[in-house]
């Protein structure tokens, strides 16, 4: 397959480009595209044979659903059939952003998209390509774009490694602003975070008191929860415990691994915030400068720290604890 590679202004995207994107989603193509938080990539999500064929070119589990993207708050009613009270505070506060929220679905929501659940995973995200893009085409089913397992994908480079040939337009935008997934707000039942991300557990406390996290499942409502995720081919070792311990302990697998001669790579977690945005470039420049093991001394699971950990819990082959 030949890819189409449209470069789009970010901050005043254009009309010819954002056209030429959208009819290429409504004749059942599959299309790349930029959001603040990761790449994503795209087909109609009311075109079942283009949906089916994200999971091709993912090479994707069919059970792990897909987030439904939108540009105007009130599509939600297109897409759900109970859409209670406080989801609507949440959208007025978070929207468009990094937010993501699971509702009771429509029957208008193709089962693959939804993984056959009676829940669909809504966001609007605010990177104006990805609004721009949406508005022209209609709401736009998307996982993150990258192959299944690898890292996600924050830049046009890991984009055109990974799916040049495999999906007909790849729209070439910044790089990603916040660098990991948005955040997944369970509201069908008690309403819980099924994966963290920039909009935090202490923001959304303060609309929801009773608000639980559970980030893993066997039946899984959101992506990112049953499958192994974001992993290098680099061995991801995270060290965690009392800071100067855990200084110690990575001294210690330097002069190992030194020792036997092989290539690694200590990440800086002083800055959650930039580790954020960083993590998924730390893997991928890894393993293609060879690095058989990356050591990652672990963040306070508060704030964005907590997505932080959760990616790389997900990444991990081994932790420390200290």
């Amino acid at each position: 397959m030949k890819t189409l590679v449209l470069k789009i202004n970010e901050k005043s995207p254009e009309k010819d480009k954002i056209t030429k994107a959208a009819e290429i989603i409504n004749s059942s193509g599959l299309v790349v595209f930029p959001t603040e938080t990761v790449y994503g990539l795209g087909a109609s999500a009311f075109d079942v044979s283009a949906v089916r064929k994200i999971f091709v070119a993912k090479n994707r589990p069919m059970d792990n659903p897909l987030i439904v993207h939108i540009s105007k708050k009130e599509e939600v009613n297109l897409l759900s059939s109970k859409i209670p009270k406080v989801a609507w505070k949440l959208i007025d506060e978070f929207w468009p952003g990094p937010l993501t929220l699971v509702l009771k679905k429509k029957g208008i929501v193709p089962r693959e998209v939804t993984a056959g659940l009676d829940s669909v995973a809504i966001r609007m995200p605010r990177n104006k390509i990805a609004l721009a893009l949406i508005g022209k085409a209609g709401p736009i089913a998307a996982p993150s774009a990258n192959l299944s397992t690898k890292p996600s994908g924050t830049s046009f480079k890991y984009i055109l490694e990974d799916l040049n040939g495999k999906v007909d337009c790849l729209i070439r935008g910044n790089d990603s602003e916040i660098g990991l997934e948005s955040t997944v707000l369970d509201l069908t039942g008690r309403p819980r975070i099924l994966r963290p991300g920039a909009i935090t557990f202490e923001q959304l406390i303060k609309i929801l008191p009773n608000l639980k996290i559970i980030t893993n499942s066997n039946q899984p409502r959101s992506p990112g929860m049953k499958y192994k995720h974001y992993a290098p081919k680099a061995e991801v070792i995270i060290v965690e415990g009392e800071r100067k311990r855990t200084r110690l302990k990575i001294k210690d697998l330097i002069y190992q691994f030194k020792i036997k001669g092989e290539r690694f790579f200590v990440v800086d977690s002083e800055n959650p915030k930039k580790l954020a945005r960083d993590l998924f470039k730390i893997f991928r420049t890894c393993d293609r400068m060879g690095y058989k093991h990356i050591i990652v001394p672990a963040v306070e699971e508060k704030g964005i720290g907590l997505a932080v950990m959760n990616r790389l819990r997900k990444a991990a082959s081994k932790t420390i604890t200290v």
